[in-house]
């Protein structure tokens, strides 16, 4: 039996993607390798969101060649599809695979020629198209098992939002979404696979159903969802603050499936930093979404995104950052500096902060987004929540990870058996900035 490996770089769509292609290659008589270094055959699914990550895939490609030294080379994601020339120059690739046909690469790699040695001067082999011109949703057809408990699943592809310092637009092309009786029925396999909870993923996820005809949209699906109650908890990755809408904030209140978790990028808390970057809101929006929220759902986790050292980015504008998330109940933070890239407008932005700033600022940003998270978590401490167990601890033989429909690590004692039951636990003390302890309370179910 042949045996593969994929290597993934980046955010959860990509996550998806690979799990997605994985399980498509065990359907057709793959195995995952046991050890490095026994693959035939190696697909690195890259990133290029910022430009460490860009060279984060270069240095993955490079050290798969070295890893694996009889496997077939195939690249793909967005670096492979915004930069298919430089990975050409890297030798040992033996494919390269675009975005337009990514959810063909089993039936491409299990073709009959696909597996031969490459003839001289014949590799790399370029399958790549336009992603710009694509209109249509592709999904490879398999629900994405992957190792975790709570699989992911991609329901929205593309981004036509344009914001000035981002390169996703270029990689992924514009907005696509998967059709609603496809997302139910994803689900549905999801379930009768044993899984308890899925995790509802896109690049734009608020744009979900636009493209569709008839026209519809996230709360249209969700409604769906809780009509149709196809699984026990269901959570909603990142949304923009202007398409979190009240009706949405409504569905999860009211509903035993969707999970108490949000996730918003904000991005900059400055009104002229927003502007510059083209993103259709303002600070007075976010702060009124954050606070809706907590009136509505009070145990809910609010995870916010920054981007710091936009060019253009004063102290004062960045004081006006920090100060709107010291003053909301924000649960946690992912701050990112700010990286040029030269297909965007921003790389061409009067204004470029210095590295050294950016990186200050990003300091300041993560230590408050700390302190957040711990008294997020301090809130909880006495109370009893439902956890999806989600196996052992890597950090202690004795102990097993899980987590709570709103976001919180948790770790108690138990056995393995728990994994993929979701049980009653008592928080009891900080394991760290990043868990939190506490005893079993109920029987699985």
């Amino acid at each position: 039996m042949k045996k593969y490996t994929v290597i993934t770089l980046g955010c959860k769509v990509n996550q998806y993607e690979s799990d997605a292609i994985a399980q498509s290659l065990k359907a057709s008589g793959w195995s995952p390798v046991l050890r490095q270094g026994e693959a035939d055959l190696c697909i690195i699914n890259t990133c290029t969101v910022t430009q460490k990550a860009s060279m984060q895939s270069r240095q993955s490609v490079r050290k798969a060649i070295r890893s694996n030294p009889r496997a077939r080379i195939v690249v793909t994601g967005c670096y492979a599809q915004t930069n298919p020339e430089i990975i050409k120059n890297i030798s040992g690739v033996h494919t390269i695979v675009g975005h337009s046909e990514k959810h063909n690469i089993p039936e491409i790699i299990t073709s009959e020629n696909k597996n031969k040695p490459c003839a001289p001067g014949s590799c790399p082999e370029l399958i790549w198209h336009d992603i710009r011109k694509e209109s249509d949703f592709k999904a490879i057809p398999v629900a994405a098992f992957g190792s975790r408990t709570r699989p992911f699943l991609k329901i929205q592809d593309g981004c036509d939002a344009f914001c000035t310092y981002c390169v996703v637009p270029y990689a992924r092309g514009r907005s696509r979404s998967m059709p609603m009786e496809n997302v139910l029925e994803n689900i549905k396999q999801l379930k009768q696979a044993g899984f308890r909870e899925v995790v509802l993923t896109g690049v734009h996820l608020g744009c979900y159903g636009f493209d569709l005809s008839p026209k519809t949209g996230l709360s249209d699906l969700l409604c769906r969802i809780q009509q149709t109650a196809v699984i026990e908890r269901v959570r909603l990755s990142s949304i923009e603050p202007h398409e979190l809408t009240e009706n949405v904030i409504s569905l999860v209140k009211e509903s035993d499936i969707f999970c108490h978790h949000f996730h918003i990028p904000l991005q900059s808390g400055d009104d002229n930093i927003l502007k510059k970057m083209n993103r259709p809101y303002t600070n007075q929006l976010f702060r009124n979404r954050v606070l809706s929220i907590r009136n509505q759902i009070p145990d809910a986790a609010i995870g916010v995104d920054i981007l710091v050292g936009f060019p253009g980015e004063t102290e004062d504008a960045f004081e006006n950052t920090y100060t709107i998330i010291d003053e909301l109940p924000v649960s946690y933070l992912h701050v990112f500096p700010f990286s040029a890239r030269k297909e965007t407008p921003a790389s061409r932005f009067p204004g470029q902060v210095p590295g050294n700033i950016v990186k200050a600022r990003a300091h300041r940003l993560r230590k408050l987004g700390n302190a957040k998270r711990v008294d997020f978590y301090n809130n909880f401490l006495g109370k009893k929540v439902k956890v999806l167990i989600e196996g052992p601890y890597k950090g202690a033989e004795d102990l097993i990870k899980g987590t709570s429909s709103n976001y919180i690590p948790v770790l108690t004692r138990g056995v393995n058996g728990l994994k993929n039951t979701i049980v009653d636990i008592r928080l009891e003390k900080l394991n760290s900035n990043r868990s939190v302890f506490g005893t079993l309370c109920t029987h699985p179910r």
